[in-house]
């Protein structure tokens, strides 16, 4: 027996777990954040400082930012390993549900252990204790059970055991993961215990890669060879299986253009001959267009969002879908023939069931044409100009920098669209874009999770104004760690994206740009703001620039240092990317004053008459 305090037994634990795939092992836990106080300082703080185990600490500014970069950390280590977050209760545990919520919608693996109020009770209510007249078992930290996979309280010792290994159970299950919440009671993380000494010996988690059942195999190999005009959806799912090449072989085999979601982007690199980009309302005309014509559609690791499925308005009333899930929840959608098993596994198992069938060589014919008109309309967009510079240009020039080993980060605002439809990805792990949750604040917590997992990676930050004025600190914490990351402020003085949204619906901007007060609503001028004078004061060294030769000349240099490095460009929002030529579901008023409005409804009406239920029998 091993005489240990819960915080200590906790950390030794975390330092012990290990997983396992394909024959290499990982380290689960590459470290914890933490911001103490009074509900965890003693405890977990107490274990962090005095610990001679592998478990580096992490010094963060917000609760919500290590979060993030934790979520980006698993999403980097293709779920294989992550970082746990401690905090103290009350606004420091609360901070954190934001993260949480983002991490399980995305299915990452992220651990938290925010302190609790006494178990004993003794002292209550404590300081920072919400007092529920219903239940004294209740705190702020039950607001975590809806965003995590799995939920528990440690009121005593000896629960310990069973609530930590549970916890390994959900976070290195590619299924089931998500948000892992382990509430720590304040008192009872300092409280010593006898452990047995089983409970901290090297633990390997062997993450399983299932095999498709035969009869699902037959029934999505009849549906696929019976198809004249195939399109492969590939989602997340076939990154974190590491499935890309099975990937590409089972498209090159059977002739099968491939789209890619947010989360699936680099599923195959630019330049593939089968690669046809980005699909749904944030999509390329290409992938669209085969959508639209599609007769079956394959989807790989993909939980068919809406923005996916341009709000199930893109694919035909009777395209048939066969869906490759590792979560058999996913593989149900759509009316789909369901095939849960391991993307990687499930690609070859498929191929083999598919033998000596291929699409028609005018599907690919076309799919080609299709996809250098696309190509065309991206080269125009990349190469604007002008003061502001319009952002395709901008994202044009960060992925010329980016190279083979670059990798874009970004979240909320305009940008994720025009970096679906835009950037041009290298491979695997080239684009990182939260779309899941979309949250603002993301994008330089994201950077530094990702940084700290692939240390051998250029990491590139693209930002808005306004997503940098809600969550701009872990700059600090990226300074202080000696983490360099390649920042791309865009300034457009307001949310770009909910301002064009806004005004598309009848809302008139409402809420959307900066400025002074005036006689009205913001229209009293721009404000003396300096976004580029606030992120130096946070140590980051800052370049401005103007023009895209300018902007060119400080991504070089940027890459070339190494130091973190803030480039401050201003940008124009009335210059988008080219369309997607797909919809997007957001309600319209039904009555309205203004004859933009009216029009904007008409319009909503019609694209809700091209919604789908998909509804067709799978076989």
């Amino acid at each position: 027996m091993t005489r240990l305090t819960v915080a200590q037994a906790v950390v030794r634990f975390l330092a012990a777990q290990w997983t396992e795939r394909d024959g290499a092992e990982h380290r689960f836990f590459g470290g914890c954040f933490g911001i103490f106080g009074h509900g965890n300082v003693a405890g977990l703080g107490q274990a962090l400082a005095t610990s001679t185990e592998d478990l580096p600490y992490r010094l963060s500014r917000n609760e919500q930012a290590m979060v993030h970069a934790a979520a980006a950390y698993a999403r980097a280590a293709n779920r294989l390993s992550t970082l746990a977050c401690t905090t103290s209760i009350g606004p420091g545990a609360t901070n954190m549900v934001t993260g949480a919520a983002g991490a399980t919608i995305n299915r990452l693996p992220v651990l938290l252990l925010p302190g609790d109020v006494f178990s004993t009770r003794v002292a209550n209510p404590v300081l920072q204790e919400l007092e529920d007249p219903r239940s004294q078992d209740v705190s702020v930290n039950d607001c975590f059970r809806p965003v995590s996979r799995y939920w528990d309280r440690v009121n005593r010792p000896e629960q310990l055991p069973s609530a930590l290994l549970a916890a390994m159970r959900v976070l290195t299950d590619p299924a089931e993961t998500g948000a892992v919440t382990l509430a720590l009671p304040q008192d009872v993380q300092a409280e010593a215990w006898d452990w047995p000494e089983e409970l901290f010996a090297r633990r390997v988690w062997h993450i399983p890669r299932p095999r498709p059942e035969r009869a699902a195999l037959a029934r999505a190999a009849e549906v696929i060879t019976s198809a004249r005009r195939p399109l492969i959806i590939a989602g997340g799912g076939v990154l974190y299986s590491e499935a890309t090449d099975r990937l590409s072989a089972f498209a090159e085999t059977h002739g099968i253009p491939v789209a890619e979601t947010q989360a699936g982007k680099g599923a195959l690199p630019y330049g593939h001959p089968l690669a046809m980009g980005a699909v749904g309302a944030t999509g390329t005309t290409a992938a669209n267009a085969l959508a639209r014509e599609a007769d079956v559609i394959i989807g790989v690791g993909t939980r068919y969002s809406d923005f996916t499925t341009a709000s199930r308005s893109l694919f035909a009333d009777d395209a048939r879908f066969v869906n490759l899930n590792i979560a058999a929840f996913d593989a149900a959608k759509l009316s789909g023939v369901q095939v849960v098993a391991d993307a990687r596994e499930a690609l070859a198992d498929l191929s083999e069931a598919c033998a000596g069938w291929a699409a028609p060589d005018g599907h690919r014919a076309r799919a080609g044409e299709l996809s250098r008109a696309w190509d065309t309309a991206v080269d125009a967009s990349y190469a604007l100009d002008g003061f502001p510079l319009p952002q395709p240009a901008v994202i044009g020039a960060v992925n010329a920098a980016a190279g083979d080993d670059g990798v874009v980060v970004c979240a909320a605002g305009s940008m994720p669209g025009d970096l679906h439809k835009l950037w041009r990805p290298s491979g695997p792990g080239s684009y990182h874009v939260e779309y899941g949750y979309s949250c603002m604040g993301y994008e330089i917590a994201g950077g530094l999770g990702i940084k700290l997992a692939q240390p051998e990676r250029e990491v590139f930050v693209m930002v808005g104004d306004g997503s940098y004025l809600m969550m701009a600190q872990e700059l600090v914490t990226a300074v202080a760690e000696g983490v360099k990351l390649v920042v791309v402020l865009v300034d457009n003085s307001g949310f770009a994206s909910i301002g064009n949204l806004s005004e598309s619906v009848g809302a008139e901007r409402l809420g959307t740009s900066y400025g002074y007060r005036g006689t009205g609503r913001y229209d009293g001028g721009p404000l003396p703001v300096d976004l580029a004078a606030n992120a130096a004061s946070l140590g980051a060294s800052v370049v401005r620039a103007d023009s895209l030769a300018e902007l060119r000349k400080a991504l070089d240099a940027a890459r070339a240092a190494t130091q973190t490095t803030v480039i401050y460009v201003r940008t124009d929002p009335t210059i988008s990317a080219p369309s997607s030529e797909a919809w997007w579901d957001v309600p319209v008023a039904e009555l309205s004053t203004t004859a933009a409005g009216q029009e904007s409804r008409r319009a909503y009406e019609a694209g809700k008459r091209a919604q789908r239920h998909h509804l067709t029998p799978p076989g």
